[in-house]
């Protein structure tokens, strides 16, 4: 093999990559004010690839003006349900038929795998075409009292939304939120990533192609301590919807409260998948891998805690073990690879050293390094730690990578009692086949979110959000509407009026 043939194994490179990144305020592409810039890597490499506009408070400030300009005078918030259905309905087909392009670019800027990639660009668009349903089928509750009075409920979009969104998944995640904020009839200024701001800067094409009125959609690139704080801060932004750190959303709890701004915050996670001894083994063996192991293992739900009922125990770990080292990892592009490369250096670095850490606390049975025949770039081969005891680091701390603790069990009370012997409370996964046990045990986990016999398998309808230290509020279907409408109710009087008499003693005298 040639070493530019070599090369081009290592590093696909999408054509037609932009140079660099601009800010899309008002519907214009500016630059920062003050013209400042940051750099943006390729994960295979860790090169410099782009420039992205760095937004400060300027930006942002033009950022929201433009979008209050568009929420107080432009048609969108006044439009028929049907109307921005039919926006959104665009939306969606553009996306859809772009999703080959739209995983190229992902799974180059994130280091996602591309067959991962494309099933998130196409669940973008899913996500736009549920919504742009769901807002013409959107019934509100009326109540009666025959003969006296009626009272019915008067949703209306609450203003200017502020959307804050990781760098894992990111296209993906951008139209969880801007598919809801938008369909209820909110205008937005997005935050993205700034470790992947690529597919973000796609939004713009596609909302102008598909109609969505100037000033609706705003976008402003820059460091979360920059632009995220600028806009949590800002007194004409009433919403926050947050993705990210559970430490970052106790900060923006911190700043949006003086202003009591209406908060929706997806936070960490250290999920555990809870194997009990008559569960389907290879099922839950295939889950419990995909589950920590897809996207990187750089996922909120990940099943990062297994627990395993101690007769099946040790049966479990080999067979895990075993196939973990079976795991494809290579290059983002390669239709093959199933773990690519972990999205940016200093996260590389964090994943790396939880693995040393790990290495004192537990039995290492497959990974726990660099992954063979990659000199450069994030690439981690998928680690798997077994007997790892519940105040083990590994254990409580969410990694956010392909690592995954694995702890014995011997009675469903101290497997209650390890599910939820974290500071974490997103999703949790069981595996038995006895159906008294499946459902008390899973009503009984602190998790938000829990799957029986099942890997991440979600319908759209259904609130996602965590609770303890994994998030604030659902979203999701309907809750998604109520978080991003204020709802009004509206009492009429039918037939005479029941008003109890003050102040009229006195004139009866008279």
């Amino acid at each position: 093999m040639t070493d530019t043939v070599a090369e081009q194994t290592q590093r696909h490179t999408p054509a037609d990559l932009p140079s660099r990144i601009q800010h899309y305020i008002g519907g214009k592409f500016v630059d920062s004010i003050d013209g400042d810039t940051f750099d943006v890597l390729d994960p295979v490499s860790n090169e410099v690839y782009l420039q992205a506009a760095a937004g400060k408070k300027a930006d942002i400030d033009r950022a929201v003006e433009a979008a209050k300009k568009a929420f107080k005078e432009g048609p969108w918030p006044r439009m028929l349900p049907r109307e921005r259905s039919r926006i959104l309905h665009r939306i969606a087909d553009i996306v859809e038929s772009r999703d080959a392009r739209l995983a190229e670019l992902e799974s180059f800027d994130s280091g996602l795998p591309i067959t991962q990639a494309l099933g998130q660009a196409r669940r973008a668009a899913e996500n736009f075409r549920f919504f742009a349903d769901l807002i013409v089928a959107q019934a509100d509750d009326t109540y009666k009292v025959p003969g006296r009075q009626i009272n019915y409920v008067n949703r209306t979009p609450i203003g200017v939304a502020g959307l804050i969104t990781p760098w894992n998944t990111p296209f993906m995640l951008e139209s969880w939120k801007l598919g809801p904020a938008l369909a209820t009839g909110n205008t937005v200024v997005l935050k993205p990533a700034e470790f992947t701001p690529l597919s973000a800067s796609l939004w713009a094409g596609i909302f102008e192609e598909a109609g969505l009125p100037e000033g609706v959609f705003n976008l402003v690139n820059g460091l979360g301590e920059d632009a995220g704080d600028a806009l949590v801060k800002h007194p004409d932004v009433p919403l926050i919807s947050f993705t990210g750190e559970s430490s970052t959303g106790q900060l923006i709890f911190g700043n949006a409260a003086p202003f009591l701004k209406g908060l929706s915050m997806e936070l960490g996670g250290k999920s555990p998948a809870i194997v009990f001894a008559d569960a389907d083994l290879e099922a839950a063996v295939d889950a419990t891998i995909f589950g920590v192991f897809s996207l990187n293992g750089e996922r909120c739900t990940a099943g990062s805690r297994i627990l395993v009922e101690r007769s099946i125990y040790d049966e479990f770990v080999e067979r895990y073990a075993a196939q973990a080292k079976r795991v494809k990892v290579g290059y983002p592009h390669d239709p093959a690879t199933e773990v690519g490369a972990l999205v940016h250096p200093e996260h590389y670095d964090k994943v790396m050293s939880y693995i040393e850490i790990g290495k004192t606390e537990a039995r290492l049975v497959a990974g726990g390094g660099r992954a063979e025949g990659f000199d450069q770039g994030n690439f981690v081969t998928p680690t798997v730690f077994a007997d790892v005891a519940p105040d083990a680091r590994i254990f409580q701390e969410e990694i956010f990578g392909p690592v995954v603790a694995i702890t014995p069990f011997d009675t469903d009370d101290e497997a209650l009692e390890l599910a939820n012997g974290v500071k974490y409370g997103l999703a949790a996964y069981v595996w038995t086949n006895d159906l008294k046990r499946s459902h008390n045990f899973a009503q009984a986990i602190d998790a938000g979110m829990v799957w029986l016999n099942s890997n991440n398998v979600r319908d759209l309808r259904t609130p996602f959000g965590g609770v303890k230290a994994s998030g604030l509020g659902h979203e999701g279907g309907y809750r998604s509407i109520d978080f991003y409408t204020q709802q009004q109710a509206v009492h009429i009087t039918l037939g005479e009026v029941h008003n109890p008499t003050f102040g009229k003693a006195d004139s009866a005298k008279h």
